[in-house]
């Protein structure tokens, strides 16, 4: 089922390149990621998460002389992501569709085979195999930022080609030595299998410097400050509707990679560099706030501000506390479903503003497009974690989790919450209403828009108010991925439903 699920999207728009009508192969690569969507959905009816065991899981021998599998599988811990992923997927091909591409069939091609990539690294049980994953979901956004971004594609293509790769290589590195340290430490078979790997104990000086060219890989592709040199040109000129997913998906194969490979594997590296990891993590937040309220481009100030939400998450991983680790994994979810729509409809003010993004250059929008103005209002309430929103979910448990082991970092944190509220208002207010534009030519948003805006409003709804969905899935899962490094720390494991009932039995 996994494979199916992995592969589906880029076969269908593989069948939609051989269509004899090239309008048809976005309409292939929309039923593709339907369908994938549609398997998601299965999964997380079928996974209750009181295990907190792997399930559907495929182990077949790939490269059997390096102990290489194709070995698939999903838990709490990726299952909301996988969903989310495909969801994401589906509406910005939607988007997509609504405009006309130069050479449709390879745009959309190389758009399926991003999912399929990113699907593969969020289900991959193999650390050989999540490297290849990982790597192959760069190439189709090389093309698609260097064929149809903006005119400084060249050059932005260039940095992220740099930055990505360098950090790839760093990856790859680690992932050899990992794999042949762990044989010649146990005397057991080359094995890149991450179970195997975290089952292992390599010594702490070692497990030290393969952490760091693992953290180097996955800091470059989140973002996290300093690491976002690629970022403010990629956003400028990428086109809006692949930044959507770039943005919101694309982004959390880092954060995903620190708790699915980095925790269990080199859980006394992770100790020995939790306040290191709690630094940068702040150090986003607080510079990702920052510049999002000193920008005047509607892209910068959603990349900026991404960089502060991926510092949160950052903070929630390694908090070492469930509540943090909780509150990261669902505000991984939580930002995907947010920052899509919210590009989506920077690209849809911009059409109205005689194609300027430069807030300065709209204003006066909602005159004529209330119905626009209500969904872009939605999504500012999410983006500023708004009391009631799933964001401000996420961020209270990470803020709970890091006051528990990390008061003071967790108090200057809290600063990045109240500079959310800022820039997020701010580019509404100045998009939406003020003065009108000079260039500004207000109208309402069509139906085929709405069809890729209003599910991610009820996506922001449903883990607003039941985001149990999630928390109850991935709590096994979750809180198994820190024990080591709770152990290590000498703070015994206190689970998400025994905080809230004991907090329920005080109040009481």
């Amino acid at each position: 089922m996994l494979s199916i699920l992995i592969w589906l999207p880029v076969a269908a728009a593989a069948v939609g390149t051989l269509a004899r009508d090239k309008r048809a192969a976005g309409a292939f690569a929309l039923a593709g990621s339907l369908g994938a969507l549609g398997l998601a959905v299965a999964l997380i009816a079928d996974y209750n998460g009181h295990s907190g065991q792997l399930t559907h899981v495929t182990n077949v021998v790939w490269i059997r002389s390096l102990g290489i599998h194709y070995s698939l599988g999903v838990d709490g811990l990726s299952l909301f992501l996988v969903a989310m992923t495909t969801f994401s997927f589906a509406l910005a091909i939607t988007a997509a569709n609504i405009r006309n591409w130069a050479t449709p069939r390879l745009f959309y091609l190389l758009f399926a085979l991003a999912e399929s990539a990113v699907l593969g690294a969020f289900l991959a049980q193999d650390l050989a195999l999540f490297v290849a994953f990982f790597d192959l979901m760069l190439v189709p956004f090389y093309l698609l930022l260097g064929v149809w971004g903006g005119p400084g594609r060249v050059s932005a293509t260039l940095k992220l080609v740099i930055y990505t790769f360098v950090g790839s290589l760093f990856m790859l590195a680690g992932a050899i030595a990992l794999a042949v340290l762990t044989a010649q430490h146990t005397g057991h078979p080359l094995s890149f299998s991450i179970s195997t790997l975290a089952a292992s104990h390599l010594a702490k000086g070692t497990q030290e410097w393969i952490f760091l060219l693992f953290a180097a890989a996955f800091l470059v592709k989140m973002p996290a400050f300093p690491f976002h040199g690629w970022m403010p040109d990629t956003y400028r000129e990428m086109p809006v509707e692949v930044l959507a997913v770039f943005s919101g998906v694309l982004s959390k194969v880092g954060a995903y990679g620190f708790l699915r490979i980095v925790l269990p594997t080199m859980p006394q590296a992770s100790v020995h560099f939790q306040l290191l990891l709690l630094l940068i993590g702040l150090a986003s937040v607080l510079y990702g706030s920052v510049m999002a309220f000193t920008q005047t481009n509607a892209r910068l100030i959603a990349g900026y501000s991404s960089i502060a939400q991926l510092g949160f998450i950052t903070l929630g991983i390694f908090a070492f506390a469930p509540q943090g680790a909780q509150g990261a994994v669902l505000q991984m979810v939580n930002h995907g479903i947010v920052v899509a729509p919210l590009l989506l409809i920077i690209g849809l003010l911009a059409a109205r503003a005689g194609g300027s993004e430069d807030i300065r250059d709209m204003g006066g929008i909602a005159m004529r497009a209330p119905i626009l103005a209500t969904v872009f209002l939605i999504v500012a309430f999410a983006t500023l974690a708004m009391p009631g929103s799933g964001n401000f979910i996420g961020e209270f448990l990470i803020l709970l989790g890091l006051f528990q082991t990390k008061m003071a970092i967790s108090i200057l944190a809290f600063a990045g919450v109240v500079m959310a509220s800022v820039y997020a208002l701010r580019v509404f207010i100045r998009s939406m209403h003020n003065r009108t534009g000079q260039k500004v030519h207000s109208f309402e948003m069509r139906w085929q828009e709405g069809l890729a805006l209003v599910p991610f409003l009820a996506a922001i709804g449903l883990f607003a108010f039941y985001p149990q969905i999630q928390l109850q899935r991935s709590e096994k899962a979750v809180t198994a991925t820190i024990r080591q490094e709770q152990v290590l720390t000498a703070r015994p494991t206190r689970t998400l439903a025994a905080t809230i009932k004991t907090t329920t039995v005080a109040d009481r």
